[in-house]
C-alpha cells in the first residue's frame, strides 16, 4: 500500500522542512522506499529546502524529479499547472512505498491565495495534509486560532487534515500549546520546542548581512552556526563572564586590546567556544597586537566592517538562518522530531505498513530510533583519538546516548574546537580525580581480594582507561562502554572478564555481527572471541546470540552450522555442533533451532526443502552459529566484501552489562554505531 503526506502551512517561516526531515527519518524506519516531492517552486533559484531533503541519506531520488510546477506556470495557467503537477507526482508515486509532500513557503509575494492552491493540491494529490503552525511570539489561543483558519481552508476545498503541528514553540509553553490544540476535533496535535541554533545564521551569513571582510582565521568556518551576539564594549573580565557557546563576538575596531584575550579563551577550553570575531569602524588591527596573536596558533574567523555597533548589532539581532543551511542543523530537526512527535501514531495514521524488507539504512535508523527512545549513558575512554570526538558530537546532536568522555578537560575542550566540533551535552571525567581514583580503587580491591589485589596495586589499575571506564559501568556511574580505538580487543574485554563478569547461567563471552543484508538483518557469531570453542561453549554462543537478536528486533532462527547437514555426517566437528545443538534445546526449548546444518540449506530455501523440508529454521534462519573462530571472522569477512553487505560490530555478547570493542581502524560512521548498538544493549529489558 502506498503512503503519503502533505506538509503545509498556512504562512511562511512556520519550519516545515524541520518536520519534514523528521517524517522522512520515521518512514525510512518503516518501509524500504521514500519519495520526496515539491509541488511549487521558484523557477529562477534552486530550491534550498527541496536540495536538502533529496540529499538525505535514503532518498534516492534526482532534485529534477520531485519538481512539480513552478510560480511562473502558476500564473500562466493555474488550470493546467494542477494538472501537470498532479501527473508528475504520479510518477513519483509510483517509485517508492511512501512519498513527502512539502507545500510552498509563501516565497512569490504575488500569489496571495498560496494557501488555497496548497489545499487544492493536497485535494488533487488525494493525500492526508499535516498543518505546521508558527509559534513564535504566540500565545496558545492565538497558534489555535492560526491553526483553525488554516484547516479551515483544507476542509473548504476537500483536503483531510490529519495532524497539526506548532512550531517554534516557547519551552516554557509546549504543554500549554498542546493543551490549546487537544481542542481541534480529530487530529493529532504535537507541539515541537524553539532550539535557538535551529534559527542561527551562519558567520558567513552575518559577515553578508554587515559587508565584512575576512582579515584573519580559517574561511572554512565561515560554515558554523553562531547561536548568539555579544556586543564587547567592556573590560576583558566583563566580557569573559558574558561568554556563550558558540557567539559571535562584535566590538570596537580600536578596542583590539581585547583580541588576545578572547582568542586565548577560545582555544583554552575553559570558556565557551566562539563561532568569529567582528571588528567594527573599519580600524586595522595594529601591528603589535598582528604580531602577539600570530604567535599563537588561530583559527577562529576575525572579520572587520566599516559599519557602527548600532547598525550591526540591529542587523545581527534580526538575523536568522534556514534549518536547511548546514548537516548540524539537520540532525538537531531530527533530535526534536523524534523527541517531541510521536510517530507510530502519525504512521499509523497514515496507514504506513512496516515493510518485509530490512535495508541497511532502514536498520541504521531504527537502531538511532530505538537508542534515543530511553537513552542510557555510555562512557567513552579514548578521548585522545579524534574519531572519538568526532563520534561523540554526532551523537549528541542526534540525542542519541549521553555520552562521558575521559580525559582532561581542558585538553579535550581545545581539541574539540580545533578540529570545529560542538560537545554541547557530552560531559568529561578526569580520571585523575583522586576522590574517583580512591572509590575505584578500594571497589577494584574488594572484588579482586581473593587474588590478593592490594590498595596500591589497585589504585594503579585504575590509571589504566579501560579500567577506569568499565568500573564506572561496574558501579552503575555508565550503562556502557565502548573502547578499542587505540587499545586492544584484550586491553577492553580484561576489566569486563575481571569484575563485570558473565550474565548468570552464562560461561563464556562472545562476539556477534549484525549483518546487514540488502533486504535484510542477520546475526553471526562467534565471530571474534573464542578460537575454538566446546560444545557447552557453542551453546552459550547460540543462546546469546538470539537474544542479541531479539535486542535489535530480530526473530531468532537459530542455525548451528556444520560441513553436514541432519544426521548425514559423522567427525568430532560436527559431533561436537550436534551436541551443542542439543544442550541448546535443554537449556532454550522455545528457541527455533536446528543443527547441525550447511549455510546453504540455512539460507536457501530451494537446498532447505531438499534436505530439511519440515524444518523452522532450514531456509530462513536470520541467527548463524559458526563452529569455530576460524570459520565465523572469515566467513562475515567474505560476505561483507564480496556482497556489499554492511557489517556492524563486533558485538560483545554474554557480560552482565555492555562493554563494546572497536577495531582500530574503525570509522566514524562504525563508532557511532556501535555506541547505539551500546546504548540499546544497556536498556532495561522490556
Amino acid at each position: 500500500m502506498k503512503s503519503s503526506i502533505y506538509l503545509a502551512a498556512p504562512e511562511g517561516f512556520t519550519g516545515k522542512s524541520m518536520v519534514a526531515v523528521g517524517i522522512i527519518d520515521a518512514l525510512l524506519r518503516e518501509v524500504s522506499s521514500v519519495g520526496v516531492f515539491r509541488p511549487i517552486v521558484n523557477a529562477d533559484t534552486t530550491d534550498e529546502v527541496l536540495q536538502i531533503l533529496v540529499s538525505q541519506p535514503g532518498i534516492d531520488q534526482t532534485y529534477e524529479d520531485a519538481v512539480g510546477v513552478t510560480y511562473d506556470d502558476i500564473h500562466t495557467d493555474s488550470g493546467a499547472a494542477l494538472a501537470a503537477l498532479v501527473d508528475k507526482f504520479a510518477h513519483v508515486r509510483d517509485k517508492f512505498e511512501a512519498v513527502v509532500i512539502i507545500g510552498s513557503d509563501y516565497t512569490d509575494v504575488a500569489t496571495p491565495t498560496e494557501l488555497t492552491f496548497n489545499a487544492r493540491v493536497a485535494a488533487n494529490l488525494n493525500t492526508p495534509v499535516m498543518l505546521v503552525v508558527n509559534a513564535r511570539n504566540r500565545t496558545p489561543e492565538e497558534i489555535l486560532a492560526a491553526a483553525e483558519t488554516g484547516i479551515a481552508e483544507f476542509v473548504a476545498h476537500h483536503a483531510k487534515v490529519i495532524a497539526v503541528a506548532a512550531n517554534r514553540v516557547d519551552p516554557d509553553q509546549i504543554d500549554a500549546v498542546r493543551s490549546a490544540l487537544s481542542a481541534i476535533p480529530d487530529v493529532l496535535v504535537e507541539a515541537l520546542p524553539a532550539d535557538r541554533l535551529l534559527a542561527a545564521p551562519t558567520l558567513g551569513a552575518q559577515f553578508e548581512a554587515i559587508r565584512a571582510n575576512l582579515v584573519l582565521g580559517n574561511p572554512e568556518l565561515l560554515q558554523r552556526e553562531s547561536a548568539t551576539v555579544l556586543v564587547a564594549a567592556m573590560t576583558l573580565p566583563n566580557v569573559l563572564s558574558r561568554l556563550e557557546p558558540d557567539s559571535t563576538v562584535i566590538m570596537p575596531g580600536d578596542r583590539t586590546d581585547l583580541l588576545p584575550g578572547l582568542l586565548l579563551a577560545h582555544a583554552s577550553g575553559s570558556f565557551p567556544p566562539l563561532t568569529g570575531i567582528i571588528l567594527l569602524g573599519g580600524y586595522e588591527i595594529p601591528e603589535p597586537i598582528i604580531r602577539l596573536i600570530s604567535s599563537v596558533h588561530n583559527e577562529l574567523p576575525i572579520g572587520m566592517t566599516y559599519m557602527g555597533t548600532f547598525t550591526t548589532a540591529e542587523k545581527l539581532f534580526n538575523l536568522e538562518g534556514a534549518m536547511t543551511s548546514s548537516p548540524r542543523k539537520v540532525e538537531i530537526a531530527r533530535r526534536i522530531f523524534s523527541e517531541n512527535v510521536d510517530a507510530s501514531r502519525l504512521l499509523q495514521a497514515l496507514e504506513v505498513h512496516r515493510s518485509d524488507v530490512v535495508t541497511p539504512l532502514m536498520f541504521e535508523h531504527q537502531l538511532m530510533e530505538l537508542a534515543r527512545s530511553d537513552r542510557r549513558t555510555i562512557v567513552m575512554p579514548e578521548s585522545s583519538d579524534d574519531r572519538i570526538l568526532e563520534s561523540a558530537a554526532i551523537l549528541a546532536r542526534r540525542g542519541v546516548a549521553r555520552l562521558i568522555l575521559l580525559g582532561d578537560p581542558q585538553q579535550v575542550k581545545a581539541r574539540a574546537i580545533h578540529l570545529g566540533l560542538g560537545l554541547t551535552g557530552v560531559k568529561i571525567i578526569d580520571p585523575s580525580n583522586p576522590e574517583m581514583v580512591g572509590q575505584f580503587a578500594a571497589e577494584y580491591a574488594r572484588l579482586r581480594a581473593h587474588k590478593g589485589v592490594t590498595l596500591e596495586q589497585a589504585a594503579e589499575k585504575m590509571r589504566d582507561l579501560s579500567y577506569f571506564g568499565t568500573m564506572m559501568v561496574h558501579l552503575g556511574m555508565a550503562d556502557g562502554m565502548v573502547s578499542g580505538a587505540v587499545n586492544t580487543t584484550a586491553n577492553t574485554i580484561r576489566p569486563s572478564l575481571e569484575f563485570i563478569k558473565t550474565k548468570p547461567g552464562v560461561k563464556v563471552v562472545s562476539g556477534s555481527f549484525l549483518m546487514c543484508m540488502p533486504d535484510r538483518v542477520v546475526v553471526y557469531a562467534d565471530c571474534a572471541v573464542n578460537p575454538d570453542p566446546t560444545a557447552e561453549q557453542l551453546a552459550d554462543i547460540a543462546i546469546s546470540s538470539a537474544e542479541t537478536a531479539v535486542k535489535f528486533g530480530i526473530e531468532p532462527r537459530v542455525a548451528m552450522l556444520s560441513y553436514s547437514t541432519g544426521s548425514s555426517g559423522a567427525g568430532a566437528d560436527v559431533d561436537k555442533v550436534r551436541q551443542a545443538t542439543d544442550i541448546v534445546r535443554q537449556r532454550a526449548p522455545e528457541l527455533a533451532l536446528e543443527g547441525p546444518i550447511q549455510f546453504d540449506a540455512a539460507v536457501d530455501p530451494v537446498v532447505a526443502r531438499t534436505k530439511l523440508p519440515d524444518s523452522p529454521v532450514a531456509g530462513r534462519a536470520t541467527v548463524f552459529i559458526f563452529p569455530d573462530l576460524n570459520t565465523g571472522n572469515n566467513t562475515y569477512k567474505a560476505v561483507q566484501r564480496s556482497s556489499g553487505a554492511v557489517a556492524i560490530g563486533p558485538v560483545l555478547q554474554g557480560l552482565n552489562k555492555p562493554v563494546n570493542d572497536l577495531s582500530r581502524g574503525a570509522l566514524v560512521d562504525d563508532i557511532v554505531n556501535t555506541i547505539a548498538i551500546t546504548a540499546i544493549q544497556g536498556q532495561p529489558e522490556k
